[in-house]
Formats: structure tokens, C-alpha cells, sequence
């Protein structure tokens, strides 16, 4: 079973391109028998509009018999059960990866390519791998294999849910690490993610490292003088 950070073999692609008998569904969700036979994995990002930290992408493929009781939208569950359905994901799945692209490279290219990057270093770190690939959203990344986009997929899909979960906790648990390296910012409360009390702390100290500074809340403070800014 994988749990890693992949390479990108698609590095040099139009990212932002479709891949292979691509589609969208609409909120009603996807026909199960679109994967009869085959074997599907999920896929979903965490960290997309924070101003701050990686962009973080997992692909799941789950057991046809997956007993995940609870497993949604990350975005709609309590930390601690986020926890615990990563726990159990990493134990029942056939297969999972995890990769991240980081700020500076998202700077260098734009929101969406990064995402889609990471979407698909997280599918070439599956192994086996995928014969379908279920996207959560609008758009899917370029791929060797089939790919549908699924509006509000992490709803719907139990393997987008569990690709969903998988991508929060890794991305919290980055975030948590830059909490310590720059206390000055909060990370460990908003993730990275324009809060009130985050925007002003940027105001305050300027970006860091780790800040995106191409987005709006950062870019505004980059040469502007701030007296703590050595500390970084």
C-alpha cells in the first residue's frame, strides 16, 4: 500500500488539460455503474485558498467492502474524527499517496496548475494503479487513465471523501510544523487561510516563507517596511 509523496511524471504537460474520457457531473453526484469492474480512486485537495503553506492533493482507491462509518466532506468533520477516519483510511485502502506543491511554486504558476499537479503526482503514487479516476470539483488533471470531475464529489464518493480526509490531515499536520518555525502568525489556528486574525498578522510582520505572494492579503505587504521582518 502507498502512502507517499510521488514524482511528477507530468511535469511539462498543459496543466489545466483534460485527460482521458473526461466529464463533469452535476450536484446529483456520478452513476456507481460508470465503475463496475473498475477499480476507481478518489481524488481531492485540501489548501486551495489558504495565503499560506502547500497545496496538498491525496488519491484513495478503496475496497469495494470499505466500512468507513462517518466518512464525509472533511471540511464538515471535527478534527479528532478526522483523525481517526485517516487512521482507519491508511489501514483499509488498496492504495493511497499523498503529494504537495508548495507556495513558491504556486507563485511561479497559478492556483489551479498547482492543484492539478498535485492531483496528479498523488495518482502516479498509486499502486496499483487506478483504471478510473473520480476528481472532486470541475476539473481534472492530465492522466493516463480515464477521469471525471464530480461536483461536490467528497459528498458523494466515498473514495473523494476518503482522498478529502487524507489531504486536510496531511496539510493540518504541515501547517502545524510552520506553527512553531513562525509563531508570529497563528498557523495552528487558521491553517494558513485569511482570517481576520490572520491578515493582521501579516500586516503586522509581513509575509514569511511560506506566505503564497501572488494572493491578495499578502501581496499588498510584501515592501512594505515592517519592524520584525528580520526575524524571519
Amino acid at each position: 500500500m502507498a502512502g507517499r509523496r510521488a514524482g511528477d511524471p507530468f511535469a511539462g504537460e498543459a496543466a489545466g488539460a483534460t485527460g482521458a474520457a473526461a466529464a463533469t457531473c452535476g450536484r446529483g453526484g456520478w452513476d456507481p455503474a460508470v465503475a463496475a469492474g473498475a477499480r476507481p480512486a478518489g481524488v481531492d485537495e485540501a489548501g486551495r485558498g489558504s495565503l499560506a503553506g502547500p497545496v496538498v492533493a491525496a488519491a484513495v482507491i478503496l475496497p469495494p467492502d470499505a466500512e468507513l462509518p462517518g466518512l464525509t466532506d472533511s471540511k464538515l468533520l471535527r478534527p479528532a474524527t478526522r483523525a481517526r477516519l485517516a487512521e482507519a483510511i491508511r489501514a483499509s485502502a488498496v492504495a493511497y499517496a499523498v503529494a504537495a506543491v508548495e507556495a513558491s511554486e504556486i507563485d511561479a504558476t497559478d492556483i489551479l496548475r498547482a492543484t492539478l499537479r498535485a492531483m496528479a503526482m498523488a495518482v502516479s503514487g498509486l499502486t496499483p494503479p487506478p483504471d478510473l479516476v473520480l476528481v472532486d470539483g470541475n476539473a481534472v488533471p492530465v492522466l493516463p487513465v480515464p477521469a471525471r470531475a464530480i461536483v461536490r464529489g467528497d459528498r458523494s464518493v466515498p473514495a473523494i471523501s476518503a482522498a478529502s480526509v487524507l489531504a486536510k490531515v496531511t496539510r493540518d499536520t504541515i501547517m502545524d510544523g510552520w506553527a512553531v518555525r513562525f509563531p508570529a502568525y497563528g498557523f495552528a489556528q487558521h491553517k494558513g487561510y485569511g482570517t481576520a486574525a490572520h491578515l493582521a498578522r501579516i500586516a503586522e510582520h509581513g509575509p514569511c516563507s511560506i506566505h503564497r505572494r501572488s494572493f491578495a492579503g499578502v501581496r499588498e505587504h510584501i515592501h512594505a517596511p515592517h519592524p520584525q521582518r528580520s526575524l524571519w
